[in-house]
């Protein structure tokens, strides 16, 4: 597959999770809520997370952002969902990588992130991505 046809698949991935948001809500009684926000751009997430033990049950965000601050929060939703939250900050660290533009390893478990991967090019872009992912490392610190 050509890089342009690459950059397009990846775009309408982006899109896909925009316009149709995968685990949009909040969890009520959930056991962890985190609120971010990127005063840069002006975007917000609020994460719950239903957490049993060490493992992430469930994952839900609402807020309101530009395209890839959603898109993403959609994807780490879904990726981070019956994880533990080392594995939750094994793949948050592959992602900041991927955001640096280091070398990263993304896991099959990891679902669409990848397609992000060409944020790394636009640096004011990064923390548009890197909300969600912030936001839920930040729950796990205050739960030490």
């Amino acid at each position: 597959m050509s890089f342009n046809n690459l950059d397009q698949l990846y775009r309408s991935v982006i899109m896909d999770h925009y316009k149709n948001p995968r685990n949009k809500g909040i969890i009520e009684d959930g056991t962890m809520t985190i609120d971010m926000n990127n005063p840069t751009c002006g975007d917000r997430i609020r994460l719950t997370l239903n957490m049993e033990g060490d493992t992430i049950q469930d994952a839900k965000f609402e807020g309101e952002g530009c395209s890839i601050s959603m898109s993403s929060a959609s994807m780490m939703t879904q990726a981070i969902k019956g994880h533990t939250i080392e594995e939750a900050m094994h793949m948050s660290k592959e992602f900041s990588q991927m955001m640096l533009g280091e070398d990263y390893e993304i896991s099959e478990d990891m679902g669409d992130i990848e397609s992000l991967s060409g944020v790394a090019k636009f640096p004011a872009r990064i923390k548009c991505a890197t909300l969600a992912w912030k936001a839920l490392e930040k729950g796990t610190r205050e739960e030490e």
